[in-house]
């Protein structure tokens, strides 16, 4: 019998106390934040819909610390949304997205993001990537 993929949506859920699975809809944007990443794209020169513009400085920091890391960044599986998370302090939501290696496949690594309402729909700051 084949596998049937989940297709129960994922609401934004505004809740201190407790971390969250990452909402449905933001998830096709980090889809394409990684992906530019594993372009060598930390800027998001081509640009992403609902992603701000990503600081010079950033950029380098996100570009140093995978170099540094010493694995080849892939593209997110879907298994990506099993174990990151997003939690709401406030006024917006931090997010942390697990990254894959080619190598590793679930690394260490994740991207930290934050994630703001707007009128449209939310609004995507990439803060950095790291081990936490």
């Amino acid at each position: 019998m084949a596998k049937r993929k989940s297709t129960k949506e994922v609401l934004p859920v505004k809740d201190e106390d407790e971390q969250q699975p990452i909402p449905t809809a933001w998830r096709p944007a980090f889809r394409d934040i990684v992906n530019a990443f594993v372009q060598h794209d930390y800027r998001l020169s081509e640009g992403v819909d609902g992603v701000l513009p990503v600081s010079a400085k950033t950029a380098k920091q996100i570009k140093e610390y995978i170099e540094d890391y010493g694995e080849t960044l892939v593209a997110l599986p879907e298994k990506t949304w099993a174990s990151s998370i997003c939690m709401w302090m406030g006024k917006k939501w931090e997010v942390l997205i697990d990254l894959w290696t080619k190598g590793e496949g679930q690394s260490d690594l994740v991207l930290s993001a934050l994630v703001s309402e707007t009128k449209d729909g939310f609004q995507i700051k990439i803060e950095m990537v790291y081990v936490p």
